[in-house]
């Protein structure tokens, strides 16, 4: 009789399949949110107004980076910095991403995803494309929600495995 294999945890053995698995997934979270983009500046480009529940669906171009901080900053300056920043945040999710709960994964992944999009969107020299309008907050887009979901996510993920270590210790 042969006896069964070990299971092993993928964490520690295979940090590549997290990097990877971040990485590919933040991509797909781009890719979704640069397609609906695509389709609001297509069906919104002449100043139609959607209201639904909750919501209106316009166009809007941010020019600046959150809530329109730094519109009046010249194109290349506000691409620079959130080129710098994402990088920078795309570096230490790959280097963290083998050590980090699945809770804090799945909100770096979020939030690449997110950055990823904004980024790509703004390097069109018009701004990011926006359409979701609450009428109590800035207007803004699927890759923000990626963003603030993803952040919220990543925090608690941090702090769980923080309460989770110091029990264990």
């Amino acid at each position: 009789m042969s006896q069964p294999a070990p299971v092993r945890d993928s964490t520690p053995s295979r940090p590549w399949m997290r990097r990877g698995g971040l990485l590919a997934a933040a991509l797909l979270l781009a890719g979704a949110d640069l397609v609906i983009k695509a389709q609001a500046e297509a069906g919104l480009s002449r100043g139609e107004v959607f209201e639904v529940p909750l919501l209106t669906i316009k166009l809007l171009y941010n020019t600046g980076v959150a809530f329109s901080l730094g519109s009046a900053l010249p194109t290349g300056i506000v691409v620079a910095g959130t080129g710098v920043i994402i990088a920078v945040l795309l570096a230490w999710l790959t280097v963290n991403a083998p050590k980090m709960s699945r809770t804090a994964l799945t909100g770096g992944t979020l939030v690449a995803g997110g950055a990823i999009g904004n980024f790509i969107d703004r390097l069109d020299g018009r701004g990011v494309v926006d359409y979701l309008h609450s009428g109590w907050f800035p207007t803004f887009n699927l890759a923000d929600v990626f963003v603030t979901v993803g952040t919220a996510v990543l925090v608690l993920g941090m702090l769980r495995a923080g309460k989770d270590q110091e029990t264990a210790e």
